[in-house]
């Protein structure tokens, strides 16, 4: 294997060609996207402020399409997303994600459900328009599959408003198995109602 050496903090440091794990790389990119909220982070609300310009119950539906191995065994998932949302700063929001999503099993294989619970993290860099955010947690899978559940990450970009988001997100549940997976690519909608 060949050998990269590079100088850092006045030390020579010599490091291997290897490729980096998946599981690295999402917790690398986790970090990186932490990095970035901090640094664009303003005055920060705490939670006894919540009130209806910075907090909110979000609810809506998507649809998805899995794929790698799961595809195999599911043609089509379909669900219902809900979520609080603490807006910590203009540009920051975290809250809690959950909701249930129906996988359809191909011709006959039995349709499995997964239901997520997790932290999630937004980043909206204006009252409206682009967003950007990842929802981590685990995520516990229902019906005749291999697995109970798994760590999972679901990575959005998409547009919002005052009442609506709208986004594309790629979901991936990280099984005991790695070949039973769960990839799925997707739409979605939401709708903010307001808390009073």
């Amino acid at each position: 294997m060949q050998a990269n050496r590079f100088m850092a903090f006045g030390l020579a440091i010599q490091t291997e060609n290897k490729p980096i794990p998946t599981m690295k790389k999402i917790v690398l990119s986790l970090v990186l996207m932490m990095a970035v909220f901090a640094a664009y982070a303003q005055a920060t609300r705490e939670i006894e402020d919540i009130n209806e310009d910075n907090s909110w119950l979000k609810v809506g539906l998507n649809l998805g399409a899995p794929v790698g191995d799961i595809g195999d065994y599911s043609s089509f998932a379909f669900g219902l997303d809900v979520a609080g949302q603490f807006m910590r700063t203009d540009n920051f929001g975290l809250g809690v994600a959950t909701g249930y999503t129906n996988y359809f099993g191909k011709e006959d294989l039995p349709d499995f459900g997964a239901i997520p619970l997790g932290l999630m993290l937004r980043y909206y860099p204006q009252p409206s328009g682009f967003f950007a955010g990842t929802d981590v947690g685990y995520t516990f899978l229902t019906g005749d599959i291999v697995s109970d559940g798994g760590f999972y990450i679901r990575p959005q970009v998409g547009y919002h408003n005052y009442d609506w988001n709208i986004f594309a997100f790629y979901n991936q549940v990280f099984t005991s198995d790695p070949a039973a997976d769960i990839q799925t690519i997707g739409v979605a909608a939401t709708y903010n109602i307001r808390f009073k």
